[in-house]
């Protein structure tokens, strides 16, 4: 079979997204005060059972207003996992609280509830729970532990949504939920994000901190920094064509999860994810793969020696505790999260967007199974 290249991932827009676009544009419509935003907020809320709905511009965003609505003070402290994107360390720094950073779980690559309690302080403003790759943070007992000590949660939901945690909605479990739309989520808009809350300040915070800091009766008034982080009405009619098909989106997205999983089941040398814990069943977000001690080959040699049979890989996130750029700041440099920094190492993801093919999943499957069975002998 005759491949051309075949792209870490591939959107899906098959539904009402052209339509919607072209409402959106023949009625002028564009900005961010159009009808389609409010519409994406009120769906993304009642999907979620929340309150309310704040779209922004990217994920980044939201995590930069859910932060900033806790009102952070010098030396407080807030806990986040080693192993995720830089936006949840970078969130806090910008806004003046303290990092604090927990190592992650090396089969669910999510943060360890017993690092997570073990990290709390006197000082802890906030527990940032961030779902990895499709499985969810264990997160009742992170739950309990901060409403007994009135610690608020952020939940960073970018890479689950649509997913379940035991009874319910990822992104119903924080006192402040984020989420992602760039290209590879379950839902997108190109680039936005969403945070939900049931807390009618906290809303009102990011709904001024998304619009530079304006408030309702006053006009070029400011009382709060604020910030250009608005969702135009065209990242929104994008969203809620999306939306409209997530259960469709969730199906598909396990689909080729248990296709990978048969046939790699008996591929030597590799870890494949999780299927199910006793809380959550895994959303294949992404497709991940952690290469064992005794691999002959290392996840930057095996994504390259893949590249060049034309399949896309991504690596894993690199730990923050080993970022250049903390650490010129002075952080994390007693640091030492080996879970992290192992599958950083040694992991890696291959081609599993909505938009791939039956025969395209074969073709990087046997790919993969033929370069690690040719170290068997060696």
């Amino acid at each position: 079979m005759k491949k051309t290249s075949i792209p870490v991932n591939i959107p899906k827009l098959d539904g009402n997204e052209a339509k919607y676009l072209h409402e959106a544009i023949t009625t002028g419509w564009i900005s961010s005060e159009g009808p389609f935003v409010k519409l994406f907020e009120e769906s993304f809320a009642q999907r979620h059972g929340r309150k309310h709905a704040i779209a922004v511009s990217s994920g980044t965003a939201a995590l930069h207003c859910a932060v900033n609505a806790l009102d952070l003070s010098a030396g407080d402290e807030v806990i986040i996992p080693t192993f995720t994107i830089i936006s949840c360390v970078t969130s806090v720094i910008e806004n003046g609280g303290t990092p604090v950073l927990v190592d992650c779980d090396p089969q669910t690559f999510n943060s360890s509830t017993e690092q997570i309690l073990a990290a709390i302080t006197s000082k802890t403003k906030a527990i940032m729970m961030v779902h990895i790759y499709g499985l969810p943070v264990d997160a009742d007992p992170v739950i309990d532990k901060a409403k007994d000590l009135g610690i608020k949660i952020i939940e960073d939901t970018a890479e689950v949504i649509g997913l379940d945690y035991k009874d319910r909605p990822c992104g119903a479990l924080g006192d402040i939920s984020v989420f992602s739309f760039y290209p590879n989520k379950h839902v997108t808009t190109g680039e936005g994000g969403m945070i939900l809350t049931n807390d009618d300040h906290v809303a009102k915070l990011c709904k001024g901190s998304r619009n530079l800091g304006f408030i309702e009766s006053k006009r070029f008034y400011h009382n709060r920094i604020g910030w250009n982080f608005r969702m135009t009405n065209i990242q929104a009619a994008l969203g809620v064509a999306q939306l409209e098909k997530l259960d469709e989106t969730i199906d598909l997205k396990r689909n080729i999860g248990k296709k990978y999983n048969k046939l790699l089941r008996d591929s030597p040398f590799i870890q494949l994810p999780v299927e199910k814990t006793t809380y959550a069943e895994n959303i294949y977000w992404v497709y991940p793969i952690v290469l064992i001690e005794n691999c002959p080959i290392n996840a930057k040699e095996m994504m390259e020696t893949l590249k060049r049979k034309r399949i896309g890989t991504r690596p894993f996130f690199y730990p923050m505790h080993k970022q250049p750029v903390f650490s010129k700041m002075g952080l994390f440099r007693n640091d030492i999260h080996p879970n992290s920094e192992n599958i950083a190492e040694k992991g890696f993801y291959i081609p599993a967007g909505l938009g791939i093919q039956d025969d395209e999943i074969t073709f990087v499957a046997e790919t993969l199974t033929e370069i690690l069975e040719s170290f068997l002998n060696l």
